[in-house]
């Protein structure tokens, strides 16, 4: 069995589990929701949110992406390997014969597929929701680089999730990593790069001072939610926080290497 062939059973296996009872409903109450609410032209926002256009009720939904898809691929992606491993299965697994190289890339695959088929669909439905609401609709390139950049985003954090499942002895360890570095880079993120910035010297008191939001540009390199904000950020005009987009296209080149070869090094040595 080739790696792409195994990488669409575990799609199969994981989108028709019990678990995605619950995170279908997480996933379109944030999607559908957030697209409904932000299309409004009545909606009363706050005055640093401007919605003109339908690529900007895309831009300003992603908050809820990040929140519900990222969760999402942790839930989908938390006993990728524990699971085989304490039953014992895992060890049957990889006696196949099949390079783990290639049994570690179909996991990545499989589980990334599970969650990013389920958001696509939802985002799909909201570009319709947003037609019905404000009669336009975003250009190609913008929903390109918008899907682009929502597909890196689950990739990242499912080869972090598998990464950490591999390096877990039970699934609750497991899980506690996974989502510990869900709310280091989601929610705790903005506190690390205050802290940076009050270090080096820059008031915090006015979060959109230039020296700030340059600084807070720079941190966002290291987050794989700010690569995903830099990424969607390239066809705003009015948006430039100082980074160029050689720097974002090679953090985002980084961030979809660095943890699945660290992922495949793993497999590779992995004794179950």
């Amino acid at each position: 069995m080739s790696g792409a062939n195994l990488g669409l059973l575990i799609l199969k296996e994981r989108i028709s589990a019990t678990r995605m009872m619950v995170i279908w409903p997480l996933l379109a109450i944030f999607i559908l929701f957030s697209s409904w609410g932000l299309s409004d032209p009545k909606a009363n926002l706050p005055a640093d949110i401007v919605v003109d256009s339908a690529y900007d009720v895309m831009f300003t939904s992603t908050a809820f992406i990040i929140f519900s898809a990222t969760l999402g691929a942790v839930l989908i992606s938390f006993d990728g390997i524990s699971r085989d491993r304490i039953s014992g299965v895992l060890e049957v697994k990889l006696s196949q014969p099949m390079k783990r190289s290639t049994y570690a890339r179909a996991l990545v695959l499989g589980h990334w597929g599970a969650i990013f088929v389920p958001v696509t669909i939802l985002n799909i439905m909201s570009l319709i929701v947003i037609w019905y609401r404000m009669g336009e609709l975003p250009t190609i390139e913008e929903v390109f680089i918008h899907t682009l950049g929502t597909a890196l985003l689950l990739l990242w954090y499912t080869t972090i999730q598998l990464l950490s499942s591999s390096l877990a002895k039970d699934m609750g360890s497991s899980i506690a990593i996974g989502i510990g570095a869900w709310m280091l880079f989601t929610l705790l993120w903005l506190i690390i790069t205050t802290v940076v910035a009050g270090l080096s010297g820059i008031g915090v008191e006015n979060l959109d001072s230039p020296e700030y939001v340059r600084i807070e540009g720079i941190m966002d390199l290291f987050s794989p939610n700010g690569v995903y904000h830099h990424l969607l950020e390239m066809p705003l005009d009015d948006i430039d926080r100082g980074i160029s987009p050689l720097a974002i296209v090679t953090s985002a080149i980084a961030w979809s290497l660095i943890p699945l070869q660290l992922f495949i090094m793993r497999i590779e040595r992995l004794k179950p």
